[in-house]
């Protein structure tokens, strides 16, 4: 069976979500607003995940109102794909779509220009039923919402059609999108032509001299904005950093380069075919990249580094926050803060996301409902990218259901009403032909192109990392898990 109709017969752990109203729930339609917070390349480690030197204090603040959910993982560990889930509730068993930026309008899974008859975006399922529709920053996977290419050049047509009211990102002196998206202090930027590249600056004095605080300050403008409209609103807004390059303030980089973070756990490169030699960082210049794998003392810089913009990202996040209280809309809006992936922070000598592994695949998720009895809990539940869609489309009960494809993801209004109660046996994610199986218990990681090949198997309980492979040692268990893929 050939790749992508081995993935079209894949059965995901959960049918597709029948957009029907949950029993009990009340008949009003557009309950709610929702404020859709997406970060790039957020590892959760956060402090309300347990990291108390990671300074996150509007994160935590969101989590203390909200449920966390410590085991949320990602259709697929790269930007573009695991967007395209999130927005179209597709999983990459049904659309193919298991790596690459350009899923929302190139091949078979491109989204229509033409409108059909069911929504084919969340957004647009949204702005179909009367709510104005803002994204700022990457919500997609263009910094714009629009298809240019990273040198500014392109047609500019939506990326994701007929989802978005506004598209309302400031670009600032940085000319374009992705010249924001990669950019350094005084508008220069990795795309430039002129040789921008340092893995990490912290020049900036202040937060607008910077993409984010530009976008942060749009959102707040654009609160105010919607407080006066008499409709509801969907807004997302996405934040750049930690994306690299890791570029933030000098009062980040000043708080974070002397506490004490702890280096990777396991320096030592694993035996996995999944490992791979971290191009997208090493195309980043610093004195010390010349060595591979990196001295520790580079190592704890380049954590350092990440943390600054870490810092940065979630002051950021707290002027959003602080907005929505400001302008009194805290009490009619659900909040989501969602990271698209994660990112090996030299675990296993990899710096970067693009592998089936654990620390890729495991990313933030926190939801806050308003009035919700269960805020401040922590969620251990097995949970997936895909979930989303449902879960809002649930707690906002619009009239209008329709989509052109089934969503394939699970309702979480049960784990948030009950953050100690399950949905799934498993959570399922894909990298190129690999498809990745998380139980509470293990990860299989196993290649699908015709036949099983390059099994791995690993106990999570003992380390996130792919220390020992298991599938020789517990056959059984492989065969097991192998059913969660489509074929044993």
């Amino acid at each position: 069976m050939e790749r992508r109709d081995f993935l079209k017969a894949v059965l995901t752990t959960s049918a597709a979500f029948c957009l029907t109203k949950t029993a009990g729930a009340d008949n009003r339609t557009n309950k709610y607003n929702v404020l859709f917070i997406a970060v790039d390349d957020l590892r959760p480690e956060l402090g309300c995940f347990g990291a108390n030197y990671a300074h996150t204090p509007n994160i935590d603040r969101l989590a203390s109102n909200g449920v966390r959910f410590t085991n949320h993982f990602v259709q697929v560990a790269t930007c573009g794909a695991s967007r395209y889930s999130l927005l179209t509730g597709r999983s990459p068993s049904n659309s193919g779509v298991t790596t690459g930026n350009s899923a929302f309008y190139k091949g078979d899974s491109a989204i229509s220009p033409e409108p059909l008859d069911g929504a084919q975006s969340m957004p647009e399922l949204f702005r179909r039923n009367g709510y104005h529709t803002v994204c700022i920053g990457k919500i997609s996977h263009a910094p714009e919402g629009q298809v240019f290419s990273y040198d500014g050049r392109g047609t500019g047509e939506a990326e994701v059609p007929h989802a978005w009211d506004e598209l309302a990102t400031p670009v600032g002196e940085w000319k374009h999108g992705w010249g924001a998206f990669f950019a350094y202090e005084g508008g220069k930027h990795r795309e430039d032509g002129k040789g921008n590249k340092d893995v990490m600056e912290f020049k900036a004095d202040k937060d607008e001299d910077l993409p984010d605080g530009l976008l942060a300050n749009a959102a707040v403008d654009k609160l105010k904005e919607l407080k006066k409209k008499d409709k509801p609103f969907f807004m997302g807004v996405g934040f750049y950093k930690p994306h690299l390059p890791f570029v933030a303030t000098q009062k980040d980089w000043q708080a974070v380069s002397q506490i004490d973070v702890p280096l990777a756990e396991h320096q030592q490169k694993p035996d996995s075919a999944h490992w791979h030699s971290s191009n997208e960082f090493y195309k980043y210049d610093a004195p010390f990249q010349k060595d591979r794998p990196l001295a520790l003392k580079d190592q704890l810089k380049a954590k350092r580094a990440y943390l600054a913009c870490v810092r940065y990202t979630d002051r950021q996040i707290g002027k959003v926050l602080n907005a929505l209280d400001e302008q009194g809309l805290t009490d009619n809006t659900i909040v989501v803060l969602w990271g698209d992936h994660g990112w090996h922070l030299g675990d296993s000598q990899i710096w970067g996301k693009h592998t089936p592994l654990e620390r890729a695949l495991r990313s933030p998720l926190l939801i806050r409902v308003p009035g919700m009895k269960s805020a401040g809990k922590a969620c251990d539940a097995l949970v997936e990218t895909l979930d989303i869609y449902p879960t809002l489309v649930d707690l906002c009960s619009p009239a209008i259901r329709r989509t052109e494809h089934p969503l394939d993801g699970k309702n979480l209004r049960p784990l948030l009403n009950d953050p100690q109660s399950d949905i799934r046996h498993a959570a399922i994610s894909y990298w190129r032909s690999a498809v990745s199986v998380r139980t509470k218990t293990h990860r299989l990681v196993v290649d699908k192109t015709k036949t099983p090949s390059n099994v791995e198997l690993y106990d999570i309980r003992k380390s996130p990392d792919p220390l020992h492979n298991l599938a020789s040692e517990k056959p059984e268990l492989v065969d097991k898990l192998l059913r969660y893929t489509g074929k044993d």
